[in-house]
């Protein structure tokens, strides 16, 4: 593997926006396995896409053992139990954010009516 391919942890650390604790933990929990260079870690074209998958999943609020199952099944090749176990947890959280969604946007009108009403006292007080 040509060397230019390769990042270093900081350039990894940089190139993803994560601490450097962020991905000392991601390599503990195994969820990332780069080369080694004495103590220099080295992070190649595999390593790179799993941070890319790593990242998705927790944008898109899944947990670290759901991210888990998420990366072994992408390293294999698809079959119809791992595209339906997939879909099994696209669908969940699916549910999770429509509820996130729905409790922000009731939130949200409880903030606007307060506020309308203050910007009512306000005008009343003129």
């Amino acid at each position: 593997m040509p060397s230019q391919s390769l990042l270093s942890f900081k350039e990894m650390c940089a190139r993803f926006e994560v601490t450097p604790r962020t991905l000392r933990y991601y390599e503990y929990i195994e969820l990332l396995n780069p080369q080694r260079d004495g103590r220099s870690r080295l992070y190649g074209p595999r390593e790179i896409a799993r941070m890319t998958l790593i990242l998705r999943g927790r944008r898109f609020g899944f947990s670290l053992e759901d991210i888990r199952q998420w990366l072994l099944m992408y390293e294999q090749t698809g079959s119809r139990k791992q595209y339906e176990a997939w879909l099994s947890l696209a669908d969940r959280q699916l549910e999770v954010m429509d509820g996130q969604i729905a409790e922000l946007q009731a939130a949200r009108a409880d903030l606007k009516s307060l506020r309308d009403l203050s910007e009512d006292e306000i005008r009343n007080m003129r």
